[in-house]
């Protein structure tokens, strides 16, 4: 057999087309080209792929059904582990995980295991069967508090095997940072709400503007002061508190922390002001600091916002950048402008808006505890750039707020909650998974941690086996 060396490409928007507008960059596959993907699949036995994703999809079962044209086979067999693949399928960085370790990578490009993914979930959506059966009811009562990947999935995995299950939401939107950290061009709210309204409709009770360790406290939800006693608790609140540079001129008007530029912009819909509440003064030069998936988002949005340049600047070599190729590539692609081996040293504004970043030139030298080379500032190197706006995209650290209003709690240096493997905490009946616990991750990774502390919430509740 012969197999075609080069994965099927996935059509996208024209860069010049989708500068102006918010819609979905990339467009998916049509049929006959997620078939003829599905052809390059080597059926390995055993499959590196599956080892090599978090939640351990059958990766040669589902491509095997596109390639036998049943889709619907190939989405249940998805969502035998996976129970967000439309938003997998999407956002996850599959060539750093399944698609790594693809037994035809090693001669060539390996397999596009999340463009089939996508192409299966969205076939769904158009054609197919949700199943949204569960077993039948059994005792306990579970919260979730958070309703982003790890907590819808916690919650998705908990109500299937009967209990009975209510997340609680901060925002008025559920989702977490699948709503508010990704724009609207790389994953669609329309996207999260369809699995959000398969939740519902399984029994998943959400409630939204409820702010746990405000209202009431997680202590609140075990007793059953204040709130309806529970069984067991998950905590998958996240890391929704942004870094800042810690520089002079930071709190300038005109700079904005990543988080509260992409919140304001994807779930409070500045970007469709005034139709909406929620303005975003953007002028004609952005300047966004960091080399994430953030930093990326965070550009191109400015630039859909209507700025007339809007730059990156990052502190290391574009080879250090963590952000994934093909969100380099598409912020290329649009006129992103790329100021490498730089860093802000201060920001200068006039009548308390920012008008210049001054920034420094930097060199790599020996690397440091991430493995990286370490970036050095040159000696009298230092310029200015001139800037309407700054966006902070250099990461975010866990909010503080529940696991400091919650008895007994361990976390660590970093402000993450202490869990086992397992996902328990040092408090007996309260887990926790995702980013709160390693902090800022990827969103299958958060998904794998809310199934490995629903299984184990599960076995809890069954068993009563003494917390370890």
């Amino acid at each position: 057999m012969t197999v075609r060396e080069k994965a099927v490409p996935m059509p996208q928007q024209d860069p010049s087309e989708r500068v102006g507008n918010f819609d979905e960059v990339p467009l998916g596959y049509e049929r006959e080209a997620a078939l003829q993907e599905a052809e390059r699949c080597l059926k390995c036995d055993p499959a590196p792929c599956i080892e090599g994703c978090p939640v351990g999809i059958d990766i040669p079962k589902f491509i095997d059904r596109i390639k036998r044209e049943d889709f619907q086979a190939s989405i249940n067999t998805i969502k035998e582990s996976n129970n967000l693949p439309a938003v997998c399928g999407r956002v996850c960085p599959q060539e750093e995980q399944c698609q790594e370790v693809c037994t035809l990578g090693e001669n060539f490009e390996p397999v596009s295991i999340g463009r089939l993914e996508r192409y299966a979930a969205d076939w769904e959506r158009e054609h197919g069967t949700v199943d949204n059966t569960v077993e039948d009811s059994r005792a306990g009562k579970i919260a979730i508090v958070g309703s982003g990947p790890a907590g819808l999935t916690a919650a998705s995995d908990l109500r299937k095997l009967g209990y009975e299950v209510t997340v609680f939401e901060q925002f008025h939107q559920p989702g977490g940072v699948l709503v508010y950290g990704i724009p609207e061009f790389r994953l669609p709210n329309e996207v999260v709400e369809r699995e959000v309204e398969n939740l519902k409709a399984m029994g998943v009770e959400i409630e939204t503007n409820t702010v746990v360790g405000r209202l009431f406290t997680v202590d609140d939800l075990l007793d059953g002061n204040r709130v309806e006693k529970h069984d067991a608790v998950f905590l998958g609140t996240g890391a929704g508190l942004p870094y800042f540079l810690d520089l002079p001129g930071e709190n300038l008007n005109g700079i904005y922390s990543a988080n509260e530029f992409l919140t304001r912009v994807n779930l409070m819909r500045a970007f469709k002001f005034p139709e909406y509440d929620t303005p975003v003064k953007i002028g004609g030069r952005v300047a966004t600091v960091g080399g994430g998936n953030v930093a990326m988002d965070s550009a191109r949005t400015a630039l859909r916002l209507g700025a007339d340049s809007s730059m990156v600047i990052y502190r290391r070599s574009e080879a250090q950048m963590p952000a994934r190729d093909e969100e380099i590539q598409h912020a290329k692609e649009e006129g992103i402008d790329f100021r490498l081996l730089r860093n802000p040293t201060r920001f200068k504004g006039d009548d308390g808006r920012v008008e210049k970043v001054e920034c420094v030139e930097m060199e790599l030298g020996e690397p440091d505890e991430s493995g990286r080379p370490r970036p050095v500032p040159k000696g009298g190197s230092e310029f200015d750039l001139p800037v309407d706006n700054v966006i902070i995209a250099i990461g975010n650290s866990p909010h503080p707020l529940v696991p400091r209003t919650t008895d007994g709690l361990e976390t660590s240096d970093r402000g993450t909650i202490k869990a086992s493997s397992r996902g328990r905490t040092s408090r007996e009946g309260i887990w926790a998974g995702g980013d709160i616990v390693t902090g800022a991750a990827t969103v299958i990774r958060a998904m794998g941690a809310g199934k490995t502390a629903a299984s184990d919430i599960h076995k809890w509740l069954s068993n009563g086996e003494t917390w370890k």
